[in-house]
């Protein structure tokens, strides 16, 4: 045994507890006195109530040599000179292969009030992007098990994707889907501002005892604090990163990233800093790449994300919905009018995009969807003249034909929400639906 370690590792410990003290508590900011800490680092407040409760809060900023914390929890029994004890690292959470199938909250905690299984292993919340230059190019399909996406909008191993919608179109109902469906190893699924309501009823209903045998769900619900929020997003995709280091295909479900930028703003309005684009902080656009670029293709797994982006008024081009959309590889828009037609998915496959489909679909599959894609494209484009009967039949052969197609084509995108169907199937309906084989 070498000794030499051990007595090396114990004259560098520090032996000494760093306290402060609580000054003053303004909205979500806690300022104190002290102790030594940096940006990041995770601190216990001590209430001085009889319970001598401890609340975890996080070092965000500093303001004349004072520290700015953020709490985890709510702060109704801290008050002034109240004890500010640092941890002297940052947030570290609870990750092995005995998470999945549990549903936890932020800090990695169960919500169901049951120990955590032994084995596990503390892993950072914050982790930095893979190297560039380190990630394999995405050149493999993976089964998504949607009709609409592996047929029109083939995702690749590794690709990040936004879904963009307003409220109530199916976007909760499309991950579900996916989750069940797909070809990936284990499900990470975050749900970040959600309705408590809601939680259960995705966890019973949407993802079912089949999806969540192979999913972990991070919850983090609207009524939390704002750090609780943006951490669940953090904790999320780092117990993803932890799994694709161990070689496995890992799904990411976000749902929604907006809901993370709503409170980044939140944070950094309170720590004081400029609003900008329609009263979002440059803290917020900061945040996003560091936090999306962590995703996709490393050397020895893969983590491919969905992202749901809330568009407020369906406004595709809000701040967040453009910033996220050109940080992503590729975008599916969920469309209210196909929704209120009793379309699902209400997946628009003529406003989505994966930007890395030409490169993992063989050359059949691409003329298919391209040909499949170019009759939507030409019925969509006349269908005001179709629908008021001013087209005559006869007049342009390919109006013709797309106007054929078009009940075809509509039958083919639908899909039920516990249908399965393979990427293989999807491709070959396709193909059937274009050779006239299809009902």
């Amino acid at each position: 045994m070498n000794l030499g370690n051990y007595l090396a590792a114990i004259e560098q410990a520090d032996t000494y507890k760093r306290y402060g003290k609580v000054l003053r508590v303004v909205g979500l900011m806690i300022e104190s006195q002290g102790p030594d800490a940096n940006i990041g680092e995770v601190c216990f407040i001590h209430a001085s109530s009889a319970k001598q409760r401890t609340v975890m809060a996080e070092v965000v900023g500093f303001s004349n040599e004072k520290i700015i914390l953020m709490p985890y929890a709510e702060v109704t029994e801290i008050g002034p000179g109240c004890l500010v004890e640092s941890t002297g690292s940052a947030l570290t959470i609870k990750v092995g292969r005995g998470l999945i199938g549990k549903v936890v909250d932020s800090l990695g905690r169960s919500l169901d009030n049951t120990k955590l299984p032994k084995g596990l292993t503390n892993y950072l919340t914050e982790q930095s992007p893979p190297n560039p230059l380190s990630r394999p190019p995405i050149d493999e399909p993976i089964q998504v098990g949607v009709k609409a996406i592996d047929s029109l909008l083939t995702v690749g191993k590794g690709q990040r994707i936004g879904i963009f919608a307003g409220s109530g179109v199916g976007k909760s109902t499309l991950l579900g889907m996916i989750a069940r469906n797909s070809g990936a190893d284990i499900n990470v699924i975050a749900l970040i501002g959600e309705r408590g309501r809601e939680v259960r009823e995705f966890i019973e209903n949407d993802l079912g005892d089949e999806g969540l045998k192979k999913s972990i769900v991070v919850v983090a619900t609207s009524d939390q604090p704002a750090l609780m929020r943006i951490k669940g997003a953090y904790t999320a995709t780092a117990i993803s990163e932890y799994f694709r280091d161990l070689g496995f295909q890992v799904n990411l479900m976000m749902d929604s990233v907006t809901r993370v930028a709503m409170a980044q703003r939140e944070v950094g309005l309170a720590t004081g800093e400029p609003p900008t684009t329609k009263g979002y902080t440059p803290s917020v656009f900061a945040t996003l790449p560091k936090l999306l670029e962590r995703t996709g293709t490393s050397s020895k797994g893969t983590i491919t994300a969905f992202y749901t982006v809330l568009v407020d008024g369906d406004d595709m081009n809000e701040p967040i919905a453009d910033t996220v959309r050109g940080i992503l590889d590729g975008h599916f828009v969920l469309d209210r009018k196909l929704a209120e037609q009793g379309q699902f998915p209400a997946i628009n496959t003529l406003k989505s995009i994966s930007r890395v489909m030409n490169q993992i679909a063989n050359k059949e599959h691409l003329e298919a969807a391209q040909e499949l894609r170019s009759l939507m494209a030409k019925y969509e484009e006349n269908s005001e003249l179709i629908q008021i009967g001013a087209y005559k039949r006869g007049t342009d052969h390919e109006i013709d034909k797309a106007i054929a197609y078009y009940p075809k084509i509509q039958r083919f995108l639908k899909q039920a929400i516990f249908e399965y169907i393979t990427l293989d199937d999807s491709i070959k309906q396709m193909q059937k639906l274009l050779n006239g084989g299809a009902d």
